[in-house]
């Protein structure tokens, strides 16, 4: 399905699923993977029929696999899904000349993304630079694909940049606020109703939904999809007490996938498949720079999915 720009941002007021990528002795599965789309699709719990929201982006790797690796991801996801949810695309920008291409090779395959996620800017640079530079982009690639934009903001030295972009560039549709609670208003200010703010640290996300924050990321929802749901339906109709009791249910194995700078996002998140033995969803055996959970980790998260089984 096509999406306006109302519906974009209205499908994006969501759980933003970001499901792990399975590795089986080094090599991305691409069948587990699959695997994995289906059960998103097939577990959607979400309010009113709304469509499932699914993304590969930080969660997924994205910065550790090979172009082509990360096209052939996107392109699975977008068979499995099909009409019947938004599919999101997380574009690398170092070079943005390669994210470029990606964009051109994306957008001709037979289920183009939705919408793209900008990764933060890495190396060296100015907020003037990141301003004028993402504004040819998205001007550029937004007219020749009718390709629309979301940023991922994790710096507080570019937010005025990033407002300027999200004011001056009619292709971008919003933000996702990586750094505090804090700095939700003044984006949510910033941009107005025609932009989206969306909460981008995990399922933890009724206190930015409290400041207007739409919609959160989520890393767990590849395992227990019925709690990351249970939370948006309750922040859309304004229940927090509801989200919050969600939150504090979850909470024990976020706290873990947040410690030390997200050491263990991937990781955690794993070993919650494996150790569920759920055979709907595939974990893989290690990925690039996130090796398994130390042995005291897992046996805590053992007892973590005992708990949370029911919300799988």
């Amino acid at each position: 399905m096509a999406f306006s720009h109302s519906e974009l941002l209205d499908a994006l007021d969501s759980v933003n699923s970001i499901p792990l990528i399975p590795f089986d002795g080094g090599r991305i599965d691409c069948d587990g993977h699959a695997r994995n789309v289906d059960y998103l699709m097939g577990n959607n719990h979400l309010s009113g029929g709304r469509p499932r929201v699914i993304g590969l982006a930080g969660t997924s790797l994205v910065h550790h696999i090979r172009p082509e690796e990360h096209l052939r991801l996107v392109d699975i996801t977008g068979r499995q899904m099909g009409a019947g949810g938004l599919l999101l695309a997380a574009l690398v920008p170092n070079p943005l000349s390669q994210a470029g291409d990606f964009v051109d090779q994306l957008m001709d395959l037979s289920r183009p993304p939705d919408v793209f996620l900008i990764m933060p800017l890495t190396g060296t640079f100015s907020p003037e630079g990141l301003y004028g530079q993402l504004l040819e982009f998205t001007v550029c690639y937004g007219e020749r694909h009718g390709a629309r934009f979301l940023y991922y903001y994790r710096s507080a030295r570019d937010r005025d940049a990033i407002l300027r972009l999200l004011k001056d560039s009619p292709h971008m549709v919003g933000v996702k606020i990586g750094t505090e609670v804090a700095d939700v208003p003044a984006f949510v200010e910033g941009v107005g109703a025609e932009r989206i703010v969306i909460w981008g640290v995990g399922d933890r996300s009724t206190a930015a939904a409290e400041l207007g924050a739409r919609g959160h990321t989520s890393g767990i929802n590849i395992v227990f999809a019925r709690a990351s749901d249970a939370i948006n339906n309750a922040q859309r109709c304004g229940d927090y007490a509801a989200a919050r009791q969600v939150e504090a249910i979850i909470d024990p194995l976020e706290q873990l996938r947040f410690v030390n700078g997200r050491a263990w996002n991937y990781a955690v998140v794993a070993e919650a498949i494996r150790l569920g033995g759920f055979g709907d969803v595939v974990a893989g055996d290690g990925a690039p720079f996130n090796p398994r959970v130390p042995q005291e980790i897992s046996a805590q998260i053992g007892r973590m999915v005992a708990d949370l089984r029911a919300w799988h």
